[in-house]
């Protein structure tokens, strides 16, 4: 695993990296590690709803920190610093990255910033990372061609790779992957966590880390044998799931064009996009209207916490043929309103 990371530009050693079963199990035994029962955890808004239950089955209180929009999604990173300053100062910031539905990424001018924050209130990052295999092609939506703009990791890069300067303020990270999204096989579960910061830090969480997980033992020795071929050949279908969101997205933007009075938003990568309709209906009457009258399912941006309506979240995942039919299905319906 180790290996892996290095062949895609990232420092991982490994002797800092802990196996569980999923990234859920991840982020339940990080929540053990860093939160006593009642203790706060600061999460993004919108984002992946799954955060509130994973908090609230290890006791542990969540708030949330928003993401804002122009052009693209990003931390509110003033927002956050004061949400660090209060009078009950987090014990973790989780950081999706690239975030999930909005897709956006962490870029290299707000990741120094990041750490700081942090640093400053004492509190651990983590950062769940499934999805840093699928970003968007220079000059896609979102594109941040320029070095301060660029999607990067919290990983450090590796010596002698091109990345970011590691100039944070020394918090303590925990960047979370898995087969799931990485090689396509949720049915495997295998994921990881990856230990950086200060290494006195770094040394008595893994000490803490290894103790909870040898209580579970909850990874299968058949997957932990399997993960390094399973992490090579998966290359072929990261591939292959990256052609078809790139088709699918293309086909998003083409179709919805400038004229529209619906709006694609930007984003870094991911497996969704997001669509942004006219409020007319509520979300709830427009994804009803879709799933019982043209057969199409998608996901109302309430779902994920959105500050306002009217948004759909679209899964990219599809065959391209059966994107683009419920897509002009999408379309036509919002057009009869």
């Amino acid at each position: 695993m180790s290996e892996w990371h290095a062949r895609r530009g990232r420092s991982a050693a490994p002797e800092r990296i802990l196996l569980t079963a999923s990234t859920s199990e991840a982020y339940a035994f990080l929540f053990k590690l860093l939160a006593d029962p009642g203790e706060l955890v600061l999460v993004p808004r919108p984002s992946y709803p799954l955060f509130d239950y994973l908090a609230a089955l290890e006791g542990v209180r969540t708030s949330a920190y928003p993401l804002t929009y122009d052009d693209r999604w990003s931390i509110d990173l003033e927002a956050l610093e004061r949400a660090c300053g209060a009078a009950t100062p987090p014990r973790a910031i989780v950081v999706v990255n690239p975030n999930n539905p909005t897709g956006s990424a962490v870029q290299a001018g707000e990741r120094a910033r990041l750490e700081e924050i942090g640093a400053a209130a004492g509190a651990a990052i983590i950062s769940d990372e499934v999805f840093f295999d699928y970003l968007d092609a220079p000059g896609g939506a979102g594109d941040a061609s320029d070095s301060e703009r660029r999607a990067v990791s919290l990983l450090p890069p590796k010596a002698g790779s091109p990345g970011p300067v590691r100039t944070g303020g020394g918090a303590l990270k925990f960047v979370l992957g898995g087969l799931s999204k990485s090689c396509g096989l949720p049915q495997m579960k295998l994921a990881w966590v990856i230990v950086d910061g200060p290494d006195d830090r770094v040394g008595e969480a893994i000490d803490k880390l290894e103790l909870v997980a040898d209580t579970y033992l909850s990874v299968s020795t058949p997957v932990q044998q399997a993960a390094g071929s399973l992490l090579a050949i998966g290359e072929e279908v990261r591939t292959a799931i990256q052609r078809r969101l790139d088709a699918n997205l293309e086909t998003l933007r083409r179709s919805v064009g400038s004229a529209s009075a619906c709006r694609v938003l930007g984003r870094d990568g991911g497996w969704s996009a997001i669509l942004q309709v006219p409020a007319v209906l509520s979300e709830e009457v427009m994804v009803l209207d879709l799933l019982m009258q043209d057969d199409v399912l998608v996901h109302p941006g309430y779902f994920f916490d959105f500050p306002r309506e009217a948004f759909l979240v679209l899964s990219l995942l599809p065959g391209q043929d059966v994107f683009g039919e419920a897509l002009q299905r999408i379309l036509a319906r919002i057009d009869r309103r």
